[in-house]
């Protein structure tokens, strides 16, 4: 509320002084009106924001929702079904989000309202389900975590109750859509399949979690949601085509007008795609009438306009972002690319960089503060992006349009996409890769205001000629300095390395050298592709030997299409447990195209490289099939192995808990090894009898870095202590090396490369 009261009175004061004092235009004509749009603009945004947030607080719902109470719920679906995320081994859920029609609290009266709620269910029962659909939903309420115009968020447990039928638009867009996936299944590989219908619809529900989170920090995110670009790109093309087939303007915005309808039902008419096509026409505007100061009152009305349709968008960050990169679009961009122009820079490469550096300057501040982090490698990503975001996005748009009758030409058009999509994945994982590719920046309106306030400083700072220089020597001096230590800090990786425990986060991936250079053994692969794949890059590992892989959870197995990015593999090696079959499934699709052969590992099996043995002590247990669900024995079902190398032994127990270690302890004899490490991230389901039966004089810990689960426990981490080993993590520490020392006799040396993955978020 306090917010918007403030958007309100800065707004209306904009609006008051530029209606009195008409000097403010000065000799710059129609600057007057450019502040009038804007300052009313503010000040609906913060009068409609205020208006929702007092029609939640007396929702008639709002007071039940911080007792746990149960309650039925009738509501409209507005979005497709997003899953949640998680490591954590169980039945999958999702999110639904819908508008109320009314419910019931209890055993209460039953009521009619409207609102907008959430609702978790099963993804079994509810993935399905289309917009537009009407649903009863039977659960427990909670409130909601997020600072919107959200009621009540409703924790569904059974399938939904009574489900009305689909829409017909939402049918054919459906029928689209999932055309357009089986097209990119049936050609492209899993990461760029799953990219595509994001791309092109906004469907992210084949994106691995990997991939989405080296977008986020590669700061992509924005081509996954269908934008006022996507609209742009699409409505673009067809005004192109109409030129060269020299129609007349009319005909060309009739064209236009016809696209843009037809783009809506693919990507389905909900708000959030009806704001796309209000901003995307505000920037066709731009470009058909040529006057950009004149489409600033343009943009506005629209977004008046969009937000009494849907005053939830009041609070949506994503409309602000539009809106911002909306305006940059028609207002920075084309100033940028006259100035470029002028000073040499060649026509197409002028656009190619004015529209992400544009779009990226003004909508920083607010992702920034949304974040809590500013993205060192997003304008060179975006740039790196930009010329093939408009061909994919076009052919994309007609293999959906034509899927559903001609499939051999939708899988045409897809595979015409294929390398402008797979450069994409490229890009995002090597930027993503990059250590310190993000900046801890406060978060929340402050830390949004404070970054906003250095892009004006430093913008007009670059306008004076004499600043110019000073603030481009500092830049280029700071890139000097922090990019180099950044992406290869000096000393690593060290000399004579023979084991890396690479920092991925919240899962493991350790390398082990081989005699031959740029030739390596990895056990596990950690959960991001981007992760695992900067780890070897900076390690000049060009070949893996093998790939062992202990166990199917994603925290071990989800960075494998990073690990086999091109490099050769002589095999992706697993245990005797295949499950969860689903996580089976990815890994096969992930080593088919690397034509990496899986193999299988039993107990007693030894494999021998130049300058390395491993012997495989367990699972002790054969189990022909364990509960995929059921994460502690998954776990159990851990690869363990014994590596021989330059440093000493090294016990690699994968995630075994207490049964696993106990067949261990009892069958396997000598455990002994110089390195431990740590099973299961050093949580607290490990015999202690186990933790010290390999006598360890060094314990490595692969952990994330503020995870929610406790890992590492401290009890666990003080037996490791008082037993004499010395205990280093990856959440402390970043990557971990250990090398023969310049004095063999004196042992191994352990170097930490540093800069630890901060991403608290993730698991």
């Amino acid at each position: 509320m306090g917010a918007a009261l403030v958007l309100v009175l800065a707004g209306t004061t904009a609006v008051v002084v530029a209606a009195r004092r008409p000097a403010l235009a000065g000799s710059r004509p129609g600057l007057r009106a450019v502040v009038v749009a804007t300052g009313g603009c503010a000040a609906a945004v913060g009068l409609v924001a205020g208006l929702g947030a007092f029609a939640v607080a007396s929702h008639p719902l709002r007071p039940a929702t911080g007792n746990g109470v149960s309650a039925r719920l009738d509501v409209v679906v507005t979005a497709d079904p997003r899953p949640v995320r998680s490591t954590v081994p169980g039945p999958g859920r999702v999110v639904v989000r819908g508008e109320l029609l009314g419910g019931q609290v209890g055993a209460g009266v039953p009521w009619r309202a409207g609102g907008r709620v959430v609702l978790l269910a099963p993804a079994e029962d509810w993935a399905g389900l289309l917009p537009g659909q009407v649903v009863s939903a039977r659960g427990r309420l909670g409130p909601p975590d997020r600072a919107d115009l959200t009621v009540a968020v409703l924790q569904v447990r059974g399938p939904p109750g009574e489900v009305g039928p689909v829409p017909r638009v939402q049918r054919v867009a459906g029928d689209l859509r999932g055309g357009l996936r089986d097209a990119a299944r049936a050609v492209l590989a899993e990461d760029p399949a799953g990219l595509l219908p994001g791309l092109v619809v906004g469907d992210t529900s084949g994106v691995s979690p990997g991939l989405a989170d080296d977008f986020r920090t590669a700061g992509l995110t924005h081509l996954t949601a269908v934008s006022g670009t996507n609209v742009a790109i699409i409505c673009g093309a067809v005004l192109l085509l109409a030129r060269l087939a020299r129609a007349g303007p009319r005909t060309a915005a009739v064209l236009a007008a016809l696209a843009l309808a037809g783009f809506v039902v693919l990507v389905r008419p909900s708000p959030s795609v009806l704001r796309a096509a209000a901003m995307g026409g505000v920037t066709v505007l731009a470009l058909a009438v040529g006057r950009r100061r004149s489409v600033v009152p343009a943009l506005c009305a629209a977004v008046i306009v969009l937000l009494l349709v849907d005053p939830g968008l009041a609070t949506d960050p994503g409309f602000a972002l539009s809106v911002l990169a909306t305006g940059a679009l028609v207002l920075l961009a084309p100033g940028m690319v006259a100035r470029w122009r002028a000073r040499g820079v060649p026509p197409g490469i002028a656009e190619a960089l004015a529209v992400p550096v544009a779009a990226h300057v003004v909508t920083a501040p607010v992702i920034a503060g949304l974040s809590g982090e500013v993205s060192l490698v997003a304008v060179v990503a975006n740039l790196l992006a930009a010329p093939v975001i408009a061909p994919v996005t076009v052919l994309g748009v007609l293999a959906a349009a034509v899927a559903p009758w001609w499939a051999g030409g939708a899988e045409a058009l897809v595979w015409l996409a294929g390398p402008g999509v797979s450069w994409l994945v490229w890009a995002a994982r090597r930027c993503a890769a990059v250590q310190g590719a993000t900046l801890a920046w406060p978060g929340g309106v402050p830390g949004a205001l404070a970054l906003a306030a250095v892009v004006v400083l430093v913008g007009a700072a670059l306008r004076w000629r004499r600043l110019r220089a000073v603030v481009a020597a500092v830049l280029v001096g700071a890139l000097l300095v922090l990019v180099p230590t950044r992406v290869v800090p000096p000393g690593w990786p060290p000399a004579r390395w023979s084991l890396v425990a690479c920092d991925v986060g919240q899962g493991d991936a350790l390398v082990l050298a081989t005699g031959e250079p740029g030739r390596a053994v990895l056990v596990d692969v950690g959960p991001d592709a981007g992760a695992i794949d900067g780890c070897l890059a900076r390690l000049g590992v060009r070949s893996l030997a093998l790939v062992v892989l202990t166990h199917l959870h994603a925290d071990h197995v989800g960075g494998l299409a990073g690990a086999l990015a091109g490099r050769a593999v002589g095999g992706v090696a697993l245990g005797p447990a295949r499950e969860p079959a689903d996580t089976l499934a990815q890994v096969t699709r992930r080593t088919a195209p690397a034509r990496a052969p899986l193999v299988g590992l039993g107990r007693g099996t030894v494999l021998r490289w130049p300058g390395l043995m491993l012997e495989v002590l367990g699972p002790v247990r054969t189990v022909a099939h364990v509960d995929g669900e059921d994460g502690s024995a998954v776990n159990d079902t851990s690869v363990v192995l014994r590596a021989h190398t330059p440093v000493g032994r090294v016990l690699l127990p994968g995630d075994a808990e207490r049964s696993a270690q106990s067949s261990l302890l009892g069958t396997a004899g000598d455990l002994h090894a110089e390195i431990l490490k740590v099973p299961h991230h050093g949580s607290r389901s490990s015999l202690p009898t186990f933790l010290t039966a390999a006598r360890a004089s060094l314990a490595l810990v692969s952990v994330g870095r503020g995870n929610t689960y406790g890992h590492p426990n401290p009890g666990v981490m003080g037996l490791l202590a008082g037993s004499g080993a010395l205990v280093r993590r990856t959440d402390e520490s970043g990557d971990l090396a250990v090398a023969v020392g310049a004095d063999p006799r004196a042992g191994p040396v352990v170097v930490a490369r540093g800069d630890p993955r901060p991403d608290p978020r993730r698991r």
